[in-house]
């Protein structure tokens, strides 16, 4: 799986972003679940999976759902958490 370094650049540039996307490394999850678990507040973690939504790291697992919205890795934000567990060799 190759790795859109600019993405990596992305997530790693903020400490909310990588949190977010390591939450999500382990499984699909609600903005709830993830502020609990990360321990931020709801708004901050809505705000920052937005940015991540639109940079195409992650997606809206239930997009017709008005609450209670599910949330996952695409596949460059697989990569990208990968990258950040060290999983992936530092060549381009």
């Amino acid at each position: 799986m190759a790795i859109n370094w600019n993405h990596y650049g992305f997530v790693k540039a903020s400490k909310y972003r990588s949190k977010i996307v390591e939450a999500l490394a382990a499984a699909p999850k609600t903005p709830s679940q993830i502020a609990n678990e990360i321990k931020l507040f709801k708004t901050h973690t809505s705000t920052v999976l937005k940015e991540l939504v639109n940079e195409k790291i992650v997606e809206c697992l239930t997009p017709n759902l008005r609450r209670g919205k599910i949330f996952g890795l695409t596949a460059n934000g697989k990569a990208v958490a990968s990258q950040m567990q060290g999983k992936i060799s530092k060549t381009r």
